[in-house]
């Protein structure tokens, strides 16, 4: 199988890994006992879980999304029409 069958290119595939860690990282923040009847904890309210882990959580998505849109450079793309990558030599004719 050939590699430009491939919608994504192996960047996509490690930034997209970087993202879902950053999400999880996020939502293992976010994570911790709560309050029950009985017993009032104010952790549940702590700045840790309020405004830090959704911003993680946050930052993993938007950098998940710049991973699936992100187009991998082709290094074919400069070169002149006809050309595959090899030396050329100027023939005359």
């Amino acid at each position: 199988m050939d590699k430009r069958d491939f919608a994504f290119g192996r960047m996509n595939f490690i930034l997209l890994a970087i993202g879902m860690a950053v999400v999880i990282i996020g939502f293992i923040l976010m994570a911790g006992g709560g309050s029950t009847e009985e017993a009032y904890n104010p952790e549940i309210f702590s700045a840790r879980r309020i405004k830090v882990a959704p911003v993680v959580c946050l930052l993993g998505f938007v950098s998940m999304i710049y991973a699936v849109v992100h187009k991998p450079h082709d290094k074919r793309q400069n070169l002149p029409q006809g050309t595959d990558g090899e030396d050329t030599k100027l023939r005359i004719d």
